[in-house]
């Protein structure tokens, strides 16, 4: 047995005899098997070892040397390359010697140690087993007796040593770092601030923990940094303090309570959440009294959550008004904001307010607000902005477009852009439409008398306006073309005669005036001229009225009743024919009051029909023929032309004239 010291302060205690161990000539020899050592100090282990000079013609060299203990399930692992042992480790060896010095020692460096060395020959390698067991130990204190008053605490102490054996060494005792009384045991009262510690007399400087109140507790989390909504973070609370009964950890809520999370050291949070943000602090406490840590703020940044997008003012929205959108949600750190409207970005750059300071109605749509952090982002629920305003300018339509056509299905179409929707009124020539207000005026079967102008009026609570206006053309084929004669009193032959002809039609209708018998029209236009008229140009003249849509005719009776004459005497003649002319008026007269009058049939025998509804006029002129007889001449004639074509629905309107002989004519010769 031995006792080395070192340095000072250095204590080892050997507790029992060498040990060699050999094998054939191989072995390795242990000072002590059984080594006790304070906990702070150092320790020297030391061996001796041989091995035999030769093998087999083969001179025996050490190549390495090292010593080693049972680590994580490993073996023959050098204590150098050991991280727990970096810095503390050192090795003395010299022929045939080896040995391990370990300084600071801790309560995990207890442990088996064996000494191994490696030669040149095969298989040449030997460990010394069992090795060195090291036993390290810190002087205890122990409380026999306590008792808390309301200002101190009084308590009975004990100190001891597992590596000193019973009676053989002495304890000091120490409070607030004063050397006191020396003796196993210590009795005494502690007030607060007040610790107290023994030791081995003359190994003062490895004393026992001491015992004393908690200090202020410190507070850690893991991981450090930002604390991120989701992950894993614990708190832990520590506090210089010998026996702590326990700590306590408390969140103080916004109300000032004081909420009790738990009762250990760390407080884990397996998942953070927002809720989780707040302010944290732990209590420590022992039999010698309590104290608690300052407040620790946990802050969890996390993504933003249920946005909100809000109008104002709410109610009806008005154009020209000003209006304000607001968006907001709950985020750390506080969310960005960016604003669109149908999925298109609002410009002015992001924010949580969007101002219209005159909103229009390009602005009614539908708007969201996208919130925005580092952790993530998420859109608010879609905002209908509903913006009222008059109507706008409206536009009107027709249907179908192109041209048209009497007898037609047309459809008129007005709208505008207006909220509320407007209410629309129709007008021809300022003179509104029958059948109620609505956005469309149908015509089931146009006709003539619907052509013209044609406006709509839009109106809501805001306001009205009218369209633009509208000309509705409606072509027609021509209707029935009336005739008439100039002069229209009594005619003197060879005086001139005007033949007029005219019809409703759109487009306008061309004109043609035919003699009964002639295939060939007489003239073309409006007006047919007979410069000097005669005996021989009676007869029936029919005017047709054309255009692309059809034609129709009326037919003009000049009545001529004789051509001149020679009369055998003046007075006889005269009475004669007065008397025929007389009957002839009186016939005509009476046949016009008693029957309808009928389409004179030309002598060609083409049908000149009239529609029942339509009744042919009985127009007469009186005719006066001069002596003379003359060439008539014919104004406005055109070119012979085919045989004209009438379509059955068209009628022939009848105009007759009568014609009185000059009296002043003188009998033949």
């Amino acid at each position: 047995m031995s006792l080395t010291a070192a340095a000072s302060g250095f204590v080892v205690f050997l507790l029992s005899v060498p040990v060699i161990q050999s094998q054939n000539g191989w072995g390795v020899t242990y000072t002590s098997t059984q080594i006790c050592a304070l906990k702070g100090s150092t320790v020297e282990i030391r061996c001796s070892y041989r091995y035999p000079s030769r093998i087999n013609s083969l001179d025996t060299t050490v190549e390495k040397t090292f010593w080693f203990t049972k680590m994580n399930g490993k073996e023959h692992v050098d204590l150098r390359t050991v991280s727990e042992y970096a810095g503390r480790v050192q090795y003395h060896c010299n022929e045939k010697s080896c040995t391990l010095r370990i300084t600071d020692l801790r309560e995990s460096d207890s442990a088996e140690y064996k000494f191994r060395f490696i030669t040149n020959q095969p298989g040449g390698s030997f460990s010394g087993s069992p090795g060195v067991t090291l036993s390290v130990t810190a002087v205890q204190m122990q409380v026999t007796r306590i008792t808390v008053h309301q200002s101190y605490t009084e308590a009975d102490l004990k100190c001891h040593c597992s590596c000193s054996p019973a009676g053989r060494l002495s304890y000091v005792w120490f409070k607030n770092g004063v050397k006191g009384p020396g003796g196993t045991s210590y009795m005494g009262q502690f007030y607060p601030g007040d610790n107290i510690s023994c030791a081995l007399e003359g190994h003062e400087k490895f004393r026992s923990p001491s015992l004393y109140a908690p200090s202020v507790p410190s507070v850690s989390f893991s991981p450090s940094g930002e604390i991120v909504e989701g992950r894993s973070v614990t708190l832990t609370c520590s506090s210089e303090a010998n026996i702590v009964a326990n700590y306590t950890w408390y969140k103080k809520n916004l109300n000032s309570t004081h909420e009790l999370l738990s009762k250990e050291p760390q407080l884990v949070f397996r998942s953070m959440k927002s809720s989780d943000s707040g302010e944290y602090y732990c209590a420590a406490e022992n039999k010698l009294g309590g104290r608690t840590s300052k407040c620790i703020v946990i802050n969890v940044k996390y993504a933003p959550k249920f946005p909100s997008a809000s109008v104002s003012p709410s109610g009806q929205i008005v154009e020209g008004s000003s209006v304000t959108l607001t968006c907001s949600s709950d985020a750390n750190p506080a969310a960005n904001y960016t604003w669109y409207k149908e999925n298109q970005t609002l410009p002015y750059g992001p924010g949580s307010i969007y101002n219209f300071t005159s909103i229009s109605a390009e602005d009614r749509g539908i708007y969201t607000c996208m919130c925005e952090n580092q952790y993530g982002q998420i859109n608010s629920t879609s905002l209908f902005l509903d913006v009222h305003y008059a109507p706008k300018l409206p536009s009107v339509s027709v249907s179908p477009s192109g041209q048209i056509v009497e007898g037609s299905s047309v459809t008129l179409t007005c709208s505008s852009d207006a909220n509320p929707a407007a209410n629309y009124t129709w007008y021809k020539e300022n003179q509104s439409l029958p059948y109620g207000p609505g956005s469309i005026y149908n015509f089931t079967s146009i006709s003539a008398e619907d052509r013209g102008i044609y406006t709509c009026m839009c109106e809501n609570q805001y306001g009205q306006i009218n369209s633009t206006s509208l000309f509705l053309d409606v072509h027609y084929a021509p209707k029935l073309p009336s005739v008439s004669a100039s002069p229209s009193g009594q005619i003197v032959e060879g005086s001139s005669v005007t033949l007029t002809c005219s019809s409703d039609a759109n487009p306008a209708a061309n004109y043609t005036w035919y003699k009964e018998n002639e295939d060939s029209p007489k003239a073309s236009g409006q007006i047919f001229n007979i410069t000097d008229f005669r005996p021989e140009h009676s007869g029936n003249y029919y005017c047709e009225a054309q255009n692309s849509r059809g034609r129709r005719s009326s037919t003009l009776y000049l009545a001529v009743m004789a051509g001149e004459w020679k009369l055998i005497t003046s007075g006889t003649v005269t009475v004669i024919l007065i008397v025929i002319i007389g009957l002839l008026i009186s016939a005509l007269q009476w046949i016009r009051k008693k029957q309808p009058s009928e389409p004179i049939k030309r002598p060609d025998n083409i049908a000149q029909k009239q529609p029942a509804e339509q009744g042919a006029g009985l127009h007469y002129a009186s005719i006066h023929f001069s002596k003379k007889e003359a060439d008539p001449l014919y104004s406005n004639i055109r070119p012979a032309q085919p045989q004209r074509h009438k379509r059955e629905e068209e009628a022939d309107r009848v105009v007759y004239a009568t014609v009185t002989l000059n009296s002043s004519s003188t009998a033949p010769t």
